[in-house]
């Protein structure tokens, strides 16, 4: 799972535990044996892909969560999918996070750097013919 999945995934659950700490029936719900997270993810970012939009606010975000908790007969979908996940809320990064970030950044410069030295970013030059080799296209006018 990637970073902005694991972020969707902790700021789901946060307002899942934080809604069943202030209704007691809703954290029964939530306790269902048969229910998880990670389906309750899977569940979310399969019905945002077959609805076709591109943003969605976060009541209807947890709307989706809170449904998929509350049927019991859900169909989660599948878990392969092309979607990437962005959260809106910001996103604490650990030290050694920024670290890999700065270090990717850097190792991604330095690839370019190197490109552009060896001429791999070069575009193929098209050769120029003289005008007199060109056939000559008769005009209708």
């Amino acid at each position: 799972m990637n970073k902005g999945s694991l972020a969707f995934k902790h700021t789901i659950k946060e307002y899942l535990e934080d809604r069943g700490s202030r209704d007691p029936l809703f954290a029964r719900i939530v306790m269902k044996p048969n229910k998880n997270m990670d389906d309750c993810i899977i569940y979310i970012i399969n019905t945002v892909e077959k609805s076709g939009c591109n943003g969605f606010t976060d009541d209807e975000i947890y709307n989706m969560a809170i449904h998929y908790f509350d049927e019991d007969n859900i169909a989660v979908g599948s878990e392969k999918t092309n979607m990437r996940v962005i959260v809106n809320h910001k996103v604490e990064l650990t030290e050694e996070d920024k670290k890999e970030a700065h270090d990717q950044a850097m190792k991604e410069e330095v690839e370019k750097a190197r490109a552009k030295i060896l001429g791999k970013d070069k575009k193929p030059e098209i050769a120029k013919t003289d005008v007199k080799d060109k056939p000559v296209e008769k005009s209708l006018f």
